[in-house]
């Protein structure tokens, strides 16, 4: 039969490079109401970004400042660049800067220096705060309130305003939760003068590790690497059953790798994957579903994970590659299944590839653009090499830096032999500085070297690569905003728990519960996990609930990193779990969809991040995480749960889809197969051997169900479709 294609008027590849270069106005944001300025305003904004960046920077190579300073500096900025982004209420006029506005960014942005003017005062009334601390620090928290509300809507700042009420009135509440009562000067000491409240390990992390993380991403972002991943993409797997939906999976995995925010990641990715899959035969439900569900898995692909393996580093005291050996594997996982789900669905509804001749070449993409990986290769090289995450990201940065600046002087030399000359030349001496030459001097030459290539630059009238770099540093400062102010306002919920003690009543309660089940534990600690993450981001989400539950599944038995995991997972999956999916929402808005059933359908094809958390936590061995404590992980254990993951992961696949290897599968079949599945992930002694016998006996059946190939037909057109 003759192929039918779709209309197209235009390549792949050239749609690949119009909705990156110019994407659609998405009609869901995460982050608030944004203003939308031009002149003077534009020009203010950006430069207080840069700013931003540039103190972030100079925090990351020279450390000038104490701990509390740097960190009350950098929610000022923060505070600044919401109050001047964010109008105050949507029907507020977006094309210009309010002056109360800008008088609020100002005022936030002076009362941020404070611990920096009067840090030895600070130091030598601690626990006596004057009348002038509290005024500051209480005038701070209602800045930081309102900023929070901007940003990240009302849901988070009603969480920790309730509470703040909890912290002011608690001993007037039933005695099972009161606490003894504490003055307001006590609470906003804990919360303003310390770094247990605002500023603490969440904003530290935030102050350090996390903005060079989202610099990092933005530079690789604006330098083509988004194109690069597509590229990749739509060269291997384009052509193959499915291929459009697969490009999705892989293109946004790759993505999830340097940037933290997995609704950002639909609003970029998807703005050329989504209307791919749909051209190709996909639903507008499947198709926002798939990009969805790969974009939020992103935040659970090292080395970035949505910031939060940072924080849980800090706050387990771990290095963090023991963050990041325990999140490769269920992350490998979660993509596999993302990737088995696409390629039964190709099969029920006989959907075609890409035709070979319009897949880009993807030898040809990364030769042209290789020196972009070259950044993340080093990056995930040093943080499991022992190097600690701020240095390895600065290294990273200033070596993005250093090649988009190399590219753009190479490119001015004419013969090929001069080129390799100039890359060879700038790489061997930038490798021999780093190896022998970085700890006696510093990160002060490399910056040099950037000096110098951005003067020849300027010369040879790269305007637009440098514009590139401004636009780099500006869009990292704004991307820091929304994450920054939620590590900060979650401080709030952090010292309200610390200082009254609070976090012990929930835990005692999910140990009542244990005491009975476990798993009547974990499904109470998911629930809690769901219903914050359906109003909050992850990180907030992530913080919450392993200050709260976190510490009450450590003491049922379940290990230190699995506990805390486990709660990440669950909210990372709120994302995609309606009512409040903000993931499906955002794909809607791009797939022109019902969000709902897209937030549903992606649940299915997610089906991996909710059962890997509760198979982690009987079987430690799937995060690569010993049974107790000081005991080492047995290789055959990992494995053996591992095949176990994936063979439960393929028959649900079969299940949730109606379609197995060779042709549909039946309501008997897929009872079945759901009920194999189920036994595999079930920890009691015997269900795994029952588990094993019937996904075999299930695969016999299917096989020979469909045995000659009658039910399997073959892939009809699109047009067909």
């Amino acid at each position: 039969m003759q192929k039918a294609e779709p209309d197209r008027g235009t390549s792949v590849e050239a749609e690949l490079a119009h909705a990156l270069a110019k994407p659609e106005e998405a009609a869901f944001d995460e982050t608030g109401v944004k203003r939308v300025l031009s002149g003077w305003a534009a020009r203010a904004v950006a430069t207080i970004a840069l700013c931003f960046s540039a103190y972030q920077l100079v925090i990351a190579a020279y450390a000038p400042l104490s701990s509390l300073p740097t960190r009350s500096i950098h929610v000022g900025f923060l505070l600044a660049l919401a109050f001047l982004i964010h109008p105050i209420a949507g029907w507020a006029d977006r094309r210009r800067i309010a002056w109360y506005d800008a008088l609020t960014a100002a005022v936030a942005f002076a009362l941020a220096l404070y611990h920096l003017v009067f840090e030895v005062q600070l130091i030598q009334r601690a626990g006596d705060p004057s009348l002038a601390d509290l005024v500051v620090g209480a005038i701070f928290i209602v800045l930081l309130f309102e900023a929070a509300r901007r940003v990240l809507g009302i849901a988070l700042p009603i969480i920790c305003a309730t509470f703040l009420a909890y912290g002011i009135f608690g001993q007037y509440l039933p005695s099972a939760i009161a606490h003894r009562g504490y003055g307001l000067d006590q609470i906003i000491g804990q919360l303003f003068l310390g770094t247990e409240g605002i500023f603490g390990i969440p904003t530290l992390v935030s102050a350090t590790y996390i903005f060079l993380f989202i610099l990092f991403g933005s530079f690789l972002e604006h330098a083509g690497m988004i194109n690069l991943f597509n590229s990749i993409a739509l060269g291997f797997v384009g052509h193959a059953r499915g291929g459009p939906a697969k490009v999705a999976v892989i293109s946004s995995g790759m993505m999830g790798t340097i940037s933290g925010s997995g609704v950002a990641n639909v609003l970029t990715v998807g703005q050329f994957t989504i209307p791919l899959m749909k051209r190709f035969g996909y639903t507008s439900v499947f198709a926002g579903a798939v990009e969805a569900t790969s974009s939020m898995g992103g935040q659970i692909m090292p080395p970035v994970m949505g910031a939060v393996a940072f924080i849980m580093a800090e706050t387990l005291n771990v290095p963090y590659v023991t963050i990041v050996k325990a999140a490769v594997v269920p992350a490998i996982l979660y993509y596999a299944t993302a990737f088995w789900m696409v390629h039964l669905e190709a099969g029920r509804a006989h959907l075609m590839g890409l035709p070979k001749s319009e897949c880009p070449n993807p030898w040809v993409a990364i030769r042209q653009k290789w020196y972009l990986m070259l950044p993340l290769g080093v990056l995930v090289y040093m943080l499991f090499d022992g190097f600690t995450p701020m240095f390895a990201g600065l290294v990273g940065l200033a070596l993005t830096a250093t090649l988009i600046l190399g590219a753009a002087v190479a490119a001015r030399f004419g013969p090929t032999a001069f080129r390799y000359a100039f890359w060879i030349a700038l790489g061997a001496g930038l490798g021999a500085y780093l190896r022998y030459g970085f700890d006696r001097y510093g990160i002060t030459p490399i910056l040099a070297v950037i000096a110098v290539l951005i003067a020849i630059v300027a010369i040879v009238r790269g305007r637009d690569t440098l514009s590139t770099m401004r636009a780099s540093l500006v869009d990292g400062a704004r991307q820091a905003v929304a994450v920054g102010l939620a590590c900060a306002i979650v401080g709030v919920i952090i010292g309200v728990l610390t200082l009254t003690g609070a976090a012990s009543n929930f835990a005692e309660f999910v140990l009542n519960v244990g005491s009975k089940s476990l798993f009547l534990s974990l499904m109470l600690t998911m629930v809690v996990c769901l219903i914050l993450g359906m109003g909050i981001p992850t990180i907030p989400n992530y913080i919450i609930t392993s200050a709260i539950a976190a510490p009450a599944l450590l003491k049922l038995g379940v290990p230190l990193i699995v506990s805390h995991m486990f709660v990440f997972y669950f909210g990372i999956m709120a994302d995609l779990t309606p009512p409040v999916a903000l993931a499906a929402f955002a794909a809607a808005s791009i797939a022109k969809g019902p969000p709902m059933r897209i937030g549903w359908k992606a649940t299915h094809i997610a089906i991996a991040g909710f059962v890997i958390p509760y198979m982690a936590v009987y079987d430690p061995a799937l995060m690569l995480q010993p049974d107790t404590a000081g005991a080492g992980v047995s290789v055959v254990a990992a494995l053996y749960v591992i095949v176990k993951t994936i063979i439960a992961i393929g028959l649900w696949g079969g299940t949730a889809i109606g379609y197995f290897l060779r042709g549909p599968i039946t309501w008997p079949e897929r009872v079945f197969a759901f009920a194999a599945a189920s036994l595999l992930v079930a920890a009691a002694p015997w269900t795994d051997q029952v588990g094993f016998i019937a996904s075999a006996l299930f695969v016999l059946w299917h096989l020979w169900r469909t045995r000659g190939g009658a039910a399997a037909s073959k892939l009809r057109p699109v047009s067909e479709a």
